[in-house]
């Protein structure tokens, strides 16, 4: 009869640290890989595992071989394909940072609101219009694909520049990713709130309709004004100095990180905010 004394205390523990252990780094390295073409290869690699693992089942011989086989050889494609990732993620282990990815992401965060409180500023003074969304638990890849890709470090000179009047990319919002202007003259989902006042343009709407559908938060110059307005979860915040922008975007987007360690629109030629 099975007793609970047959169990050794030693070998249960060992065992419990043994899965933590190997969770947490299966973790770490899901974080490292995250936003990288490696997420669309594990998929392909989970499918192979899917369709092997059915192919026995069903005792399908042949997919069975050609999947099998697959699997041989995909550890040495791995390498082969993602020695960029692969580099990074021991970098990032001889730094230490493997084991503290949030302080590096929080480093990186501080440096984007930085770059993007540095243009707005630069733009409202010149009365630049401009539209910038960012990213958060919410994917944005539905706009990014009505836009141009980048994928372009992010930037205040390079932000100013996209947005400067009568150049290809400036009509459209701007969409960013962590660190990374990933895509720009994206088109975004107009509010239909009758809540908007009427003075303000298209690019105001265009915020609050992505802030309504989406949890991003939006930065709009005012070509006509230069004020300044930020908006998140529906809700628009006007006249905005540099430093409570500042304050907006480390409350909502900088400490996420530590807490956490439609419509399309195309308004080129309308009356922009």
């Amino acid at each position: 009869m099975f007793s609970w004394s047959d169990i050794n205390f030693l070998n249960l523990l060992r065992s419990i640290v043994d899965i933590l252990v190997v969770t947490y780094i299966i973790y770490k390295l899901i974080m490292v890989i995250r936003g990288t073409k490696a997420v669309q290869f594990s998929k392909g690699i989970i499918v192979i595992v899917v369709v092997w693992l059915l192919s026995n089942v069903l005792g399908l011989r042949t997919l069975n071989f050609i999947t099998r086989e697959a699997l041989s050889y995909g550890l040495l494609a791995i390498i082969i394909i993602f020695q960029p990732e692969l580099r990074r993620a021991l970098e990032q282990l001889g730094r230490g940072r493997f084991f503290s990815r949030e302080v590096h992401e929080e480093d990186q965060r501080k440096q984007s609101i930085e770059a993007i409180v540095k243009a707005t500023s630069y733009m409202a003074k010149r009365r630049i219009g401009a539209l910038m969304s960012i990213e958060r638990e919410t994917g944005l890849s539905e706009y990014i694909e009505t836009g141009i890709p980048m994928h372009a470090h992010l930037s205040s000179q390079l932000l100013i520049n996209i947005f400067i009047p009568n150049t290809p990319l400036h009509d459209g919002a701007v969409i960013l990713k962590g660190n990374e202007i990933t895509a720009a003259a994206c088109y975004l989902p107009l509010s239909e709130s009758p809540l908007i006042s009427k003075e303000l343009g298209t690019r105001h709407r265009a915020a609050m309709g992505v802030s309504e559908v989406t949890d991003s938060l939006t930065v709009v110059v005012s070509e006509e004004t230069g004020g300044i307005s930020l908006t998140k979860n529906g809700e628009l915040y006007r006249n905005l100095s540099e430093e409570r922008l500042t304050e907006l975007l480390e409350k909502d987007w900088l400490f996420q990180v530590r807490s956490t360690s439609g419509l399309r629109w195309n308004w080129r030629g309308k009356k922009n905010g």
